[in-house]
Parts: C-alpha cells; sequence; structure tokens
C-alpha cells in the first residue's frame, strides 16, 4: 500500500522514480479504506532530505500511510526554502485539535546544548505533553529521543568525548517474552550513529517503565520503549541514506573541524565505496512498528483514541 503525500513535495518524485508506491491526495480519496495517520515534527535543518528518508521507510508497509509533516513555530529553519514550509508543512497550532496514530520525532542538532537553552523547548515540551492525548504510538529518533527521555523520565545525556559517528553493531537483548517491535530483526544487527551525547543504560534500567530492546558497546543502549508501547526512543538514524554519513562527513571536514572519518562505513581506503549494511533492518524496524505499535491497536475511528 501506498504513502500519501502531496505531488508536488520533492519526495514524490523521487520516491516514483524509486518505484516506491507514493499516492497524491486525490486519488487517495477515492479509496474506500480508513489510512494511517502519520505525522512527522522534522527538526532537522536538511527538512527536504530527512522528509525523503521517513517517507521511504513507511512506504514499505502494506497499510495506506497519510503523511502530516509538522514544524515548529518558535524556530524558522534558515536551510529550508521558506515556500517549502509554507506549501507542506503545517504548525502545532494548526494540528493541535488533531489525532494522529503516530507520530516520529526526528533528531536535531542542537545536542551540545542544555535542553532549556533550546529556542523552541517550551514549544516541543508542549507537544510531547500533547502526544499523551493525540498520538497512539510515537517514535523518538537520536536528539528527539533524549530530549523525550529527559522531559518525561529525568534521564540525563551526557557528552562524549569523542563522536560517536559510523556504523556500530547492536545486540537484541532478549528476556523470554517476544517482542513484536523486533520481529524478523537478527540477533546483531546494524546502525548509523551520528551524535555528540550519550544516554547512559543504567539510568534507564532503574525505570520500570521502560525497556531496553537493543545495545551496542559502542553507541550505548539504541532502541528503548516504554512498557505501553506508546513511546519508543531510537538514539541511532536507521533512515538514513548510503551517503548521508558521508555528506556529514565532508561538511565538517569543510568547516576545518576535527573529525575522524565515520567507522566501519567505507569499504577502501579512497572513502568512495560504502557498504550499506542497515537498511533491511531499517525496513523491518518501521514496518513493525507501523503494524504491531499503531495498526493493530489504534482504533478505527480517531475520535476514539487515547
Amino acid at each position: 500500500m501506498p504513502i500519501v503525500i502531496d505531488r508536488d513535495i520533492p519526495a514524490f518524485k523521487i520516491l516514483t522514480e524509486e518505484r516506491i508506491f507514493v499516492m497524491d491526495k486525490d486519488r487517495a480519496a477515492s479509496q474506500e479504506i480508513r489510512p494511517i495517520e502519520i505525522a512527522i515534527l522534522n527538526l532537522m535543518p536538511t527538512k527536504e532530505t530527512t522528509e525523503t528518508q521517513f517517507m521511504r521507510l513507511l512506504s514499505n508497509s502494506m497499510l495506506q500511510v497519510n503523511i502530516t509533516l509538522i514544524k515548529t513555530s518558535t524556530y524558522k529553519s534558515t536551510h529550508t526554502e521558506e515556500g517549502h514550509l509554507d506549501r507542506f508543512y503545517k504548525s502545532f497550532d494548526e494540528v493541535r485539535s488533531h489525532r494522529f496514530d503516530g507520530l516520529i520525532v526526528t533528531g536535531a542538532p542542537v545536542e551540545n546544548m542544555e535542553f532549556e537553552e533550546v529556542a523552541y523547548w517550551n514549544e516541543l515540551t508542549e507537544i510531547l505533553d500533547w502526544t499523551k492525548t493525540n498520538v497512539t504510538s510515537t517514535l523518538y529518533i537520536c536528539w528527539g529521543a533524549q530530549a523525550a527521555l529527559h522531559y518525561f523520565y529525568g534521564i540525563k545525556k551526557h557528552p562524549l568525548k569523542h563522536k560517536c559517528f559510523g556504523i556500530f553493531a547492536h545486540q537484541r537483548i532478549r528476556d523470554g517474552q517476544p517482542e513484536p517491535l523486533m520481529r524478523g530483526i537478527s540477533d546483531e544487527f546494524h546502525m548509523p550513529h551520528s551524535r555528540h551525547t550519550v544516554v547512559y543504560a543504567d539510568d534507564i534500567k532503574h525505570i520500570d517503565t521502560l525497556k531496553i530492546l537493543a545495545y551496542s558497546k559502542r553507541a550505548g543502549a539504541s532502541i528503548i520503549k516504554s512498557t505501553d508501547n506508546k513511546q519508543v526512543f531510537v538514539m541511532g538514524h536507521m533512515e538514513y541514506d548510503r551517503d548521508t554519513l558521508k555528506k556529514e562527513y565532508e561538511r565538517d571536514k569543510a568547516k576545518g573541524l576535527d573529525i575522524d572519518p565515520p567507522a566501519n562505513y567505507f569499504t577502501d581506503a579512497s572513502m568512495t565505496e560504502i557498504k550499506m549494511n542497515w537498511s533491511s533492518t531499517a525496513n523491518l524496524f518501521y514496518i513493525n512498528w507501523l503494524n504491531y505499535y499503531v495498526y493493530q491497536v489504534t482504533p478505527y475511528n480517531l475520535e476514539d483514541s487515547i
């Protein structure tokens, strides 16, 4: 089944050329099914790239998924054309009365700042509170995950001596209980990371309503969920394209920053060939989230939700 997005958004052309099933809103209106409503709060500066990455993953489900893109009102991105944001994004005020089956909160390049110093922190906490009554399940990514863990559970983030940057192996944490979110995912899998901070696994283990699902020696606790399945926290970037880390590395080198090449990423000394070993896990993870934590538990009538 397709995702439903505006025909004029750049992602529509990109995904169509990749032979991914996308549908415009006019065609979707003729379908006699109840689509899943997913919102994406996009906090990344590279709005168009990020929205395409998540849309690509959400398109692999058998469900028809309507996408709503959300922007902050208290901070305007300087990296994306204002016309793009005005045309394809809604402010939180425009959607606060709506209910959604799922929400994705992306990462943001503000992790070295204290949470309360972030320009849109007050607005973000309002959105986080709103998820408790208006969203069936929320998926938090990287800094978005750290922010939500801090706000809801008081878990601190800690600076790293060296940036966690590259592709790292992760181990599933098995406790004998079936975990639908990780169904079909190998005992060892890989995920990209790009961050300067970490949350300690011991701080998470002390909270009875949180459960660690995957751990990495280098990247730490990487997939966490609340025991009611309404909150999922992913510290890495399964959504990244093949060349995303390469572009980040080249960007930081051009700025004169002291940064090592992403670990376990390039397969040759010239740093031109990339081993993409996380895409199958990413696709399965998002299919599982949509199926088990959204579709199978959300009501047919969204007004009856929560």
